[in-house]
């Protein structure tokens, strides 16, 4: 393909130029919002591989986290621009989810990633408020606890 033919952003629907360098490639231009839509294109492509789905969960990374966070003392205090240590998932709360769709089936404590992934990012917010912590096992192992707990207060079971 030609270098300087030009093509159509996917997120702002702006024709651009590619770099030379990424002519094959390149589908955004260079906006920072299309650069932003581009990198949370790409992180949801790679965690949508199934090698790579549980690839920052598990004991391993809460205690690599918890070591990273006694070294740096007071880092979420301060102001940044970027998110948190965590990048943010992509993944939207189901309008009706199914019962076996919650994760409620798990037999060990890393495996309740599907239901708290199904919250929204206000409910994770105020988990994580609560808790004291922002990290997904926490905060995984609190989701499961909650929604127990409002089965429970509810009369169903789980």
């Amino acid at each position: 393909m030609d270098p300087e033919t030009p093509r159509k952003c996917l997120c702002c629907k702006e024709v651009f130029v590619a770099d030379a360098r990424h002519r094959t490639d390149q589908k955004y231009c260079g906006r920072r919002a299309c650069r932003r839509a581009s990198k949370a294109a790409s992180q949801r492509a790679w965690l949508s591989r199934p090698e790579n789905r549980d690839y920052f969960h598990g004991p391993e990374h809460v205690e690599r986290v918890r070591q990273w966070r006694s070294e740096h003392p007071g880092y979420w205090k301060r102001a940044r621009e970027t998110g948190a240590l965590q990048d943010t998932m992509g993944v939207t709360q189901a309008a009706d989810p199914k019962p076996d769709d919650l994760g409620l089936d798990c037999v060990t404590r890393y495996d309740r990633q599907p239901l708290w992934r199904q919250q929204s990012p206000l409910v994770i917010g105020l988990i994580a408020q609560l808790t004291g912590s922002t990290l997904q096992e926490t905060i995984a192992h609190t989701t499961h606890r909650l929604f127990e707990k409002g089965q429970a207060v509810i009369g169903r079971q789980t």
